[in-house]
């Protein structure tokens, strides 16, 4: 027989995750550290599960049923999993098994007491700890009893929480098995956990210390405020001392009971602060062999420490790798960019390749690094001032690093510090004609990269997508481009800055750029009406489209072919075909190459022009435009009309009236870089698409898409040689997957401190939920929380609230009356766009969408920056 039921803890490696869980699997690792003292003990591993399981025949089906219940039906699922629990636990121990496992058991003496602790194959893992997902026992005493817990662990693999817990993280039942950790019993005089970096802001050089009188359950499970240490460089930082009025000790006969700690003991420390240290110490040693920060629980037996669980700490976010051991302040590239979801590596690859300036990657996202602008006085000021107006939760952040102790050098301003801020353009004529030439400019490269990189495969594809980068960063760093940006931003904050100070307006500009010419993102969503328009009078086709959601295409361009057989569907796919050939290059999270365009996947336009064909007459785009454009003239001639009755009013209004003019010449060119350069993604994504299907037909990968988790260099590599490593394509999927639960700081530390900004506003409500304002106005409605644009479904008056917004949901602006992000800026696109279309905006509100409930009716404060949440 091949299969080893137990094995001792000292023959297990840390590698064996799917022999004995990953508890086991981590306690193997810490019993042959040097210094680190680990309960004896051993491992009922995995087969011993596999061969319970295959005990019971009914198990498959309940697997089947747990596998197919809706992950939101917690009836089912409470129902399903205690079912299979009853069936695990009623199944007897086979005599052999029980004999091996009794065996173990006899080192310890016939009635030692023992913990008798679950140990899943997916448990403990850098990506996800499942931390009491499964169950333990305390003091069990004698074989018997050992045996019916042993059981009743693996049972555990099927409680409520940790079948929940599977399914949120898209994990097969059948793919997990139950390892059981058996371990001799040590009663200490305290316990506790502790962390090897600071769980809540994710600094590596702080480790906190929560420690209790008696055995960790007592805080695991609440029922005592721990004493916290807090200890940095080896000494403690901080503490807090709590009233310890209960504690967990072990009976004589097994099992375990709260019992009352004496008054005078209650406020005692449950450690000094030289255990702190030296506990600490032994956790640093640990976090060091296992190459990652440690949550680690431990027990204090007589004067010395027993370690009885190491996992990783899951929820910290990577720090990007620097090469140094220099202090590093990070700033996020998605914050700029509204995407902050995790990129595949592709993706990330081909970013970095074509910025303009390096990017670091960390869980899935990229980062600058800002720290030499920091250093030098003069470039901090322009930097800080920079994203000060763009984002002021940056500058707050940036601020509160500045003000620690030289955690940025100093540095002279005469120091390298990186390009010069943005604002350091030359002056540039107000003349239209600028534009129009900045855009012919564009097509006629895209033109030219689609027409040179048709005949390109293989590495010669590769090589010309190398000088192409080049080409691409050259068209981003045209000078002329970059001084119509500023001119047009620059004359925002002008007209914001003086019409504030003279006339006592706030925001102003965002009036006087309603229904500027030349941008691309509003006028993508003012089309999207003229195919509504087309669209409506044809009940056949409208009516094929509002059944598009429940049908499943093998491709999505099929959908667009049943739709021209129907009465008035040949005029309906021809508009659709039409506004794809202009914008099918744009989605959501647009800056990942690796996203699916509209043009590959057009059904994700169906809700919106529903949503248009339901709540817009016919013509609504060119009456939308014109109503706004007449707005901004009627503000511009009442500015200027108050400003000549003013002191010095001629040459205010005559100053105002240039702004005004650049801000209308200019500010819609501001969308238009980014729509050159997801062009230009989308005719590389088609040919390495096309690259990728030769090495599919070439029996190289199974799938297209397993190129998006490969670098541009590696994907180079295996177009070159012919060979992939499976293994790594599956470890860059599961980390992507993982990718998703954190959440991405504005500004991350070496250390690894994320460092959250804040608004130090007063002029709010009590309870409004504060933001940035960048679209003036007041509006009520009801909110709809929306974090997928396929799944739009609204109605007039909604306001929409979301994580962040590209120009790809600008089509969804046209009809909404309001507009709130957790993410964005004064100059990003989303907030570009709602002053085009004079939606009020509130950004950069955190924790908007979980904060805010679908459906309930909101105030947003586009002028103030402030939402209120109404009764």
């Amino acid at each position: 027989m091949s299969e080893r039921y137990v094995l001792d803890l000292q023959e297990v490696a840390e590698t064996q995750v799917a022999v004995v869980g990953g508890k086991g699997a981590h306690l193997g690792g810490l019993s042959r550290i040097e210094g680190i003292r680990v309960p004896d003990g051993f491992c009922v591993t995995a087969d011993a599960f596999r061969r319970i399981m295959a005990e019971a025949p009914s198990i498959d089906d309940h697997l089947d049923q747990l596998s197919r219940v809706n992950p939101d039906d917690r009836e089912a699922i409470r129902t399903l999993s205690a079912r299979m629990r009853r069936t695990i636990e009623a199944i007897a121990i086979p005599g052999d098994l029980a004999a091996a496992i009794t065996g173990a058991l006899a080192r310890f003496g016939e009635q030692a007491a023992c913990a008798v602790r679950s140990s899943a194959t997916a448990e403990d893992l850098p990506t996800a700890s499942f931390a009491g997902q499964q169950d333990t026992y305390l003091n069990v005493v004698g074989p018997t009893a050992i045996l019916q817990h042993i059981s009743r662990c693996w049972a555990s693999l099927f409680t409520e929480r940790a079948v929940s817990y599977r399914r949120r993280n898209g994990i097969d039942h059948r793919t997990v098995h139950m390892a059981v950790v058996v371990q001799q019993m040590v009663f200490p005089h305290a316990s506790g956990i502790l962390f090897t970096a600071d769980p809540v802001t994710g600094n590596r050089k702080v480790a906190t210390v929560d420690a209790g009188f008696g055995l960790g359950e007592a805080l695991v499970s609440g029922l005592v405020n721990p004493d916290v240490f807090t200890v940095r460089d080896g000494e403690v930082v901080a503490r807090t001392i709590a009233a310890k009025q209960r504690a967990v000790h072990a009976l004589p006969a097994g099992g375990t009971r709260e019992v009352a700690i004496d008054a005078e003991r209650q406020e005692q420390p449950a450690l000094t602060d030289a255990q702190a240290v030296r506990l600490v110490e032994l956790g640093r040693r640990i976090e060091a062999h296992f190459g990652r920060p440690q949550d680690i629980e431990w027990c204090l037996v007589g004067d010395g420490f027993q370690i009885v669980q190491s996992r990783p700490i899951t929820t910290l976010f990577p720090i990007p790798e620097a090469g140094d051991q220099e202090n590093h302040v990070y700033l996020s590239v998605g914050h700029q960019q509204m995407m902050t979801d995790p990129m595949r590596p592709l993706g990330i690859s081909v970013w970095q390749l074509t910025a303009m300036a390096p990017m670091h990657e960390a869980g899935g996202r990229l980062f600058v690094d800002a720290t030499r602008r920091l250093a030098s006085p003069a470039s901090r000021a322009a930097l800080l001032d920079v994203v000060g107006r763009g984002d002021p939760l940056i500058r707050d952040a940036l601020e509160t690093v500045l003000d620690r102790d030289d955690f940025v050098p100093s540095l002279p301003d005469a120091a390298p510090g990186g390009p010069p801020p943005r604002g350091a353009s030359a002056p540039i004529e107000t003349d239209p004609a600028i534009v129009t030439e900045l855009i012919e400019r564009s097509r006629a490269s895209i033109a030219a990269l689609e027409r040179d990189i048709r005949m390109r495969t293989g590495p010669a594809l590769f090589d010309f997508l190398l000088e192409t980068f080049e080409e691409h960063k050259r068209v981003l760093a045209d000078p002329l481009s970059m001084q119509a940006i500023m001119a047009g931003m620059e004359a925002t904050w002008w007209l914001n800055d003086k019409l504030r100070e003279w006339l006592g307006e706030k925001n102003a500009a965002d009036t006087l750029t309603l229904s500027a010419p030349d941008n691309v993102t509003s006028q993508m969503g003012l089309a999207l009406l003229d195919v509504a328009d087309v669209i409506r009078p044809h009940p056949e086709v409208v009516a094929f489209l509002r059944g598009v959601e429940d049908i499943e295409y093998a491709e999505d361009a099929a959908f667009l072919d049943e739709l021209a057989k129907l009465a008035g569907g040949a005029e309906a796919r021809d508009a659709i075909e039409s506004y794809l050939d202009r914008y099918g290059m744009r989605c959501v999270g647009e800056i990942d190459i690796t996203r699916p365009r509209w043009r590959e996947r057009p059904t994700t336009l169906v809700p919106v022009i529903l949503d248009n064909v339901r709540n817009f007459e016919p013509g609504a785009a060119e009456r939308r435009f014109e109503q706004g454009r007449q707005k901004a003239e009627k503000k511009r001639q009442e500015v200027l009309s108050r400003l000549r009755a003013l002191p010095d009013g001629d040459r205010k209004a005559d100053e105002t009236k240039r702004m005004i003019d650049r801000v209308r010449t200019f500010i819609g060119y501001r969308e238009y870089p980014k729509y050159g350069i997801i062009s230009r993604y989308f005719v590389y994504k088609r040919a390495l698409l096309a690259e990728a299907e030769r090495l599919v037909r070439a029996g190289v990968l199974p799938e297209q898409e397993d190129i998006f988790y490969l670098t541009f260099h590696e994907l180079h590599d295996v177009v070159r040689s012919h060979q992939v490593d499976g293994r790594l394509i599956q470890q860059r999927k599961e980390a992507f997957r993982s990718y998703h639960a954190l959440t991405p700081p504005r500004v991350l530390t070496s250390d690894g401190e994320a460092v959250t900004g804040a608004y130090r506003r007063d002029d709010a409500p009590a309870g409004a939920l504060i933001g940035l304002p960048v679209s003036a106005g007041t509006i009520e409605g009801r909110a709809r929380v929306i974090l997928d644009m396929a799944e739009a479904d609204l109605a007039a008056g909604d306001i929409l609230v979301t994580a962040f917004t590209d120009p790809s949901w600008s089509p969804l602006f046209v009809g909404i009356a309001g507009l709130v992000t957790e993410v964005g800026g004064l100059m990003t696109h989303g907030a570009v766009i709602a002053r085009e279309y004079g939606l009020p905006a509130v950004v950069g509100v955190e924790r908007a969408t979980r904060l805010i409930r679908d459906g309930q009716r909101i105030r947003v404060h586009g002028t103030d920056g402030y939402v209120e949440i109404l009764p």
